[in-house]
């Protein structure tokens, strides 16, 4: 998956609260990096763009909950490096920005329709 995942550009209410999901889940990772037996924390946006739904239990419960955001990988505390956090937290703020912009510009078209109503 690249960077921006595309599924997701049409619901910026969505990528935006994953957005904020995931940075909660690596300001944890970094706060816990020493932390004896904590299990590193991400957001997995595969989930959100159907993919990986193998069974109808699964899927049922996706439709009704929503697939769980905030993962943990098996790797310990004592694995997580600083750097590769770091770089997480600045692919996720270029996430945020690519939302915010996508929403202000659907903003921006829906007030243009009403102006353009409005005066026809």
């Amino acid at each position: 998956m690249g960077l921006v995942p595309t599924q997701l550009l049409n619901n910026p209410q969505k990528i935006l609260s994953l957005v904020s999901q995931r940075q909660e889940a690596l300001s944890d990772n970094i706060a816990n990096m020493h932390t004896k037996g904590y299990r590193r924390k991400d957001v997995d946006f595969s989930q959100y763009l159907n993919s990986g739904i193998s069974s109808n239990l699964e899927n049922k419960v996706v439709q009704k909950y929503g697939p769980a955001p905030i993962v943990s990988s098996s790797s310990g505390g004592e694995n997580i490096s600083t750097e590769d956090e770091l770089a997480l937290m600045q692919e996720n703020y270029l996430l945020y920005n690519i939302a915010v912009r996508h929403l202000s510009s659907t903003i921006t078209e829906i007030k243009t329709a009403l102006n353009v109503s409005a005066n026809g």
